[in-house]
């Protein structure tokens, strides 16, 4: 069974960073589009930043431009998000997801299939 696992997530003060990790098992995720989605109290999850499955193809949220970027290990089976100059507002719940052999990265949660469990980012001001 394919399955994603996200870890290192935890308590930052704003204008720190922070990296996240998000190690598959059960299958490869080499091939497919990859992405980090977060989810803060009472909102809808959000797509964060994105890769297509031959890492040419990046798209970020308008809101962590410059400040987020995403990067896989395939060796390692292991996705990541590097989070610089963290604010206040970043802190949720961030997922990574696993969707398809496409060229574009979609935005929509809808179009990811597998998802991990998630990890806690909290940025105190």
């Amino acid at each position: 069974q394919a399955q994603l696992m996200e870890s290192g997530g935890g308590l930052v003060q704003a204008g720190n960073s922070l990296r996240l990790s998000c190690v598959g098992s059960g299958r490869s995720f080499g091939g497919v589009t990859m992405a980090w989605f977060r989810q803060a109290p009472g909102k809808q999850r959000e797509f964060v930043v994105g890769l297509n499955w031959a890492d040419y193809n990046l798209r970020h949220a308008d809101s962590v431009k410059g400040r987020f970027s995403i990067s896989r290990d395939n060796a390692a089976n292991t996705l990541y998000l590097h989070m610089n100059s963290l604010k206040f507002e970043d802190t949720a719940v961030y997922y990574c997801a696993a969707g398809s052999r496409s060229i574009l990265v979609d935005t929509s949660p809808d179009a990811y299939t597998i998802w991990g469990q998630g990890t806690q980012v909290t940025v105190s001001s």
